[in-house]
């Protein structure tokens, strides 16, 4: 099925309820203006992600998708569907892979509605494409691909993310958690996914000892789910550490990021966060791996111990001794980001 580039005019994005896949789907809202500079590009996403969208330039709007990860939420679907179909979109272009994400679009009764063979989908995607892996092995190429034409080439170099700061409530926030700027080191302990993606507390906390004896104020960043694991940080570090987690919302970490100078991550949604907000940032690596979802940014550093067994994309170590990631001295990861350039 093929689109008349004249007629695109509104194109509806599915997208991811994982907070890094959200910030690289803003890689293929680039390549969609690009090839329709006049288009508008809306998103439709579940609450995890959804104020990402508002921060994310070139889309139009955001549709709040009232549905949690996972979950099913047929009325709310149809709900959805019922709304959008009165805004006359061209195209959806559905970025996971589930049955469920592919329901809106086809409800909706949008024409061309793209996507990935995922499960049951034959009917809902009309423009269902088979992935080659090993052709598309970054997930960005394979979110960018479903905004050109199937027999398109990708052209290099690819655009990078971005998200955009609110400076007034930068001030504000500045001014609420008393945040040193300049100097300043964020660190971003959690890991949704799972702990073998967790840099070891006492890692993190012996980095910030050493950064804070150097003159930099640490801020421990991450969501109300990662509330322990920075108390444990902030309970080994004497003085000089903010711990943010849990106070704030999504777009005040967005905020806060974008005034570090440097920033300390495990392959997080808020590592990728970071980058797209131009922050120098040092990514460590444990279960997966920065062949698929690198960080994406001009002055980011690769943190990593291969071993025979990694990268094994478990969410916990299947072998119980998570050397991956405890052979990564701390060490190792301050001289790395003393060595960045601050902004």
């Amino acid at each position: 099925m093929k689109t008349d580039e004249q007629h695109v005019s509104k194109v509806l994005i599915v997208a991811p309820a994982w907070l890094g896949d959200m910030v690289m789907a803003h890689c293929l809202v680039q390549v969609l203006l690009q090839r329709w500079p006049d288009a508008e590009i809306h998103l439709l996403a579940p609450p995890s992600t959804w104020p990402l969208g508002e921060r994310m330039p070139g889309v139009a709007a955001t549709h709040l998708l009232q549905a949690a990860h996972g979950e099913l939420a047929l009325p709310e679907r149809w709900r959805a569907a019922r709304a959008l179909a009165v805004v006359g979109f061209d195209l959806a272009i559905v970025l996971p892979n589930s049955f469920k994400s592919a329901l809106v679009p086809f409800w909706a009764g949008i024409p061309r509605r793209s996507g990935w063979t995922g499960e049951l989908r034959v009917g809902l995607l009309n423009d269902r494409r088979r992935l080659d892996a090993a052709q598309l092995p970054l997930m960005i190429e394979r979110f960018m691909m479903l905004g050109l034409e199937a027999s398109a080439t990708l052209q290099k170099p690819y655009p990078l993310p971005r998200l955009l700061a609110d400076p007034a409530n930068v001030r504000r926030l500045s001014e609420s958690f008393r945040l040193q700027a300049t100097g300043a080191v964020a660190m971003c302990p959690g890991a949704e996914y799972g702990p073998a993606k967790r840099w070891p507390v006492e890692h993190f906390a012996q980095a910030a000892r050493e950064l804070v004896a150097r003159g930099h104020q640490v801020w421990l960043l991450g969501s109300a789910g990662d509330r322990g694991i920075c108390a444990d940080i902030e309970s080994l570090v004497p003085k000089g550490v903010v711990n943010l987690a849990g106070a704030t919302s999504l777009p005040d970490v967005v905020d806060v990021l974008s005034i570090a100078e440097r920033v300390i991550s495990n392959d997080s949604g808020l590592m990728h966060v970071a980058c797209a907000l131009g922050r120098p940032v040092a990514a460590i690596y444990g279960s997966t791996s920065p062949e698929f979802t690198p960080p994406l940014a001009q002055d980011a550093v690769i943190l990593r111990q291969l071993l025979d067994c990694s990268p094994c994309f478990q969410r916990e170590c299947p072998l119980d001794h998570l050397r991956c990631l405890r052979d990564l001295a701390p060490e190792r990861v301050i001289a790395a980001v003393v060595a960045q350039t601050p902004p």
